[in-house]
């Protein structure tokens, strides 16, 4: 991960934006650098991943133009030889290539990338900022406005508090331009299914899978695998090791009393013979890591804090002991195809409105827990599942073939990868466990123990009172509230609302978002 930061603006300076800024030094510890072009000011912390010495240094320059971006350009040496005799490259940076773009193709470009990417670009000629993200938001950007009414945009939310009144994260597959937001891409509107049937529709699913992984398996620093033992981290994993046909290192957490992904993990780990590292983490680790979680990640939602507190010490135990700079995970495959609460979707329609709703929104949740609980570790995360060309195709496939008809959750994805023997039965058919309760379901139970014991009923009545918007429902939701108002204060609707189920429909109207509380989980984990 890197971080950036830019604005042009007559109030505010290099020097005073310094503080600011370095509040995000996590992301790239490597090297940092503010370049000032009249009254605009880029900003760039690095992690060096793709050319790591210092010609990949960024802002990048060219002809009066600058930029900087946080991302990974896949296929990017393809693009630079087409360029090649009309530029000269002087890095093997991928992100060097954003200015000859932005100079052949203009803002057109965006919708050219195979990218997960937050960027700035100066246009110098014009005296103007650009920005931009990739089209489901894995890379952070926010944004909000300066006293002067000018947009400043930076990685992280934490790097605006108290330069901005309200701070939003940037749309994802927008860009910004002449004041105001562009969509350049749209993945999940779909006028028109696939007419695909069963056996095709699973052979693109391998055949797109298996490319989008091949695709983040390019790094210049060592790479490393999160596997929780679940089957979509699984997949990556053993996709992954047979495409670099060598030994991967993997990694795992779990609780040291229930840890029911640990045991899922070791043996998806010996089919693919990884090295295999496993964290155990303690609920006095838990508790005590909770408030630095929550200021960390800049939300107040239950799920995605819950899910973070395992991916966070993991991340931390990677950072602290090995020399791995690259995680590849699992994110977005739930969204994709299907979770536990949506087996409880009434028709084929409302499942479909449900996964668009949900992709549209990770960069609130989940892909904000990967990027955050990796990033201030200082490595960077890979997600194969939210390849552009990959959500596509899934998102076209006729719902009806989605839908939960055959017993199985995520029954497309099995059966695709079912003839590969790539992993064992018991994984690749293996029930879905949520992820915050399958490092040990006590982690959930000590976290709600902790919060009944902060707040009285009285104290928790008056509490949630104090807020208006998206109002804490249990004493947990109300000390993860608490703890966020102290470090984003004021700025509750950067997130939309509760990750929850779809309480409109019949079984789903719970008041906890684990799947564990759904009537249909029963002894799926175990």
């Amino acid at each position: 991960m890197c971080s950036i930061m830019g604005f042009t603006s007559k109030s505010l300076t290099a020097e005073s934006v310094k503080e600011y800024f370095d509040r995000t030094v996590s992301r790239g510890p490597d090297m940092s650098r503010i370049e000032v072009m009249g009254d605009t000011c880029l900003c760039f912390h690095r992690l060096s991943i793709m050319g790591l010495d210092e010609s990949g240094m960024q802002p990048f320059f060219l002809h009066g133009d600058a930029a900087v971006c946080n991302g990974e350009l896949y296929g990017f040496r393809k693009l630079k030889a087409e360029l090649q005799g009309k530029y000269e490259f002087k890095s093997d940076s991928d992100c060097e290539l954003i200015l000859p773009m932005y100079r052949e193709y203009g803002l057109g470009m965006f919708g050219k990338l195979d990218a997960e990417f937050a960027m700035i670009i100066y246009d110098g000629a014009a005296g103007k900022l650009i920005a931009a993200r990739d089209p489901i938001g894995i890379r952070p950007l926010y944004y909000g406005y300066l006293s002067d009414g000018e947009p400043v945009f930076a990685s992280e939310a934490k790097n605006l508090v108290g330069l901005c009144d309200e701070i939003m994260p940037f749309p994802p597959g927008h860009y910004y331009a002449d004041g105001k937001f562009v969509r350049y891409a749209d993945l999940t509107t779909v006028s028109e299914y696939t007419e695909d049937d069963l056996d095709t529709v699973c052979a693109k699913i391998r055949e797109k899978l298996i490319a989008a992984v091949e695709k983040r398996l390019d790094a210049d620093a060592p790479l490393g695998f999160l596997l929780s033992g679940g089957l979509d981290s699984s997949l990556v994993c053993a996709i992954s090791a047979k495409l670099l046909g060598k030994k991967i290192r993997t990694f795992a957490i779990g609780m040291d009393l229930d840890p029911i992904d640990l045991k899922y993990a070791r043996t998806a780990a010996e089919f693919i013979g990884s090295e295999h590292m496993e964290v155990h983490m303690t609920r006095d680790e838990v508790i005590a890591s909770l408030e630095e979680v929550i200021a960390m990640l800049g939300t107040y939602d239950i799920t995605t804090i819950r899910a973070s507190m395992g991916m966070y010490l993991c991340c931390k135990a990677i950072h602290e002991r090995t020399d791995v700079r690259v995680l590849l995970t699992g994110e977005i495959s739930d969204e994709l195809f299907g979770y536990k609460y949506t087996d409880f979707a009434p028709d084929p329609e409302a499942f479909q409105a449900e996964a668009k709703k949900r992709v549209d929104e990770l960069h609130m949740y989940d892909v904000l827990r990967a990027d955050r609980c990796i990033s201030v570790n200082s490595l960077e995360a890979r997600v194969p599942f939210g390849d552009l060309d990959f959500v596509r195709y899934v998102m076209s496939i006729d719902p009806k073939m989605k839908m939960n008809t055959y017993d199985m959750g995520k029954y497309l994805l099995r059966r695709a990868f079912a003839k590969d023997g790539i992993l064992p039965d018991e994984i690749l058919w293996r029930q879905k466990a949520a992820f915050s309760d399958a490092v040990g379901h006590s982690m959930v139970d000590d976290l709600k123990e902790y919060a009944e014991s902060v707040y009285t009923d009285g104290q928790f009545a008056a509490g949630r009172a104090k807020y208006d918007f998206a109002v804490p429902f249990t004493k947990e939701s109300l000390l993860y509230r608490d703890i966020f108002e102290k470090y984003y204060p004021g700025q509750a609707r950067m997130v939309k609302d509760f990750w929850m189920p779809n309480r409109t429909w019949p079984g789903c109207d719970v008041d906890d978002p684990s799947a564990r509380v759904l009537k249909n989980y029963g002894a799926s984990a175990y």
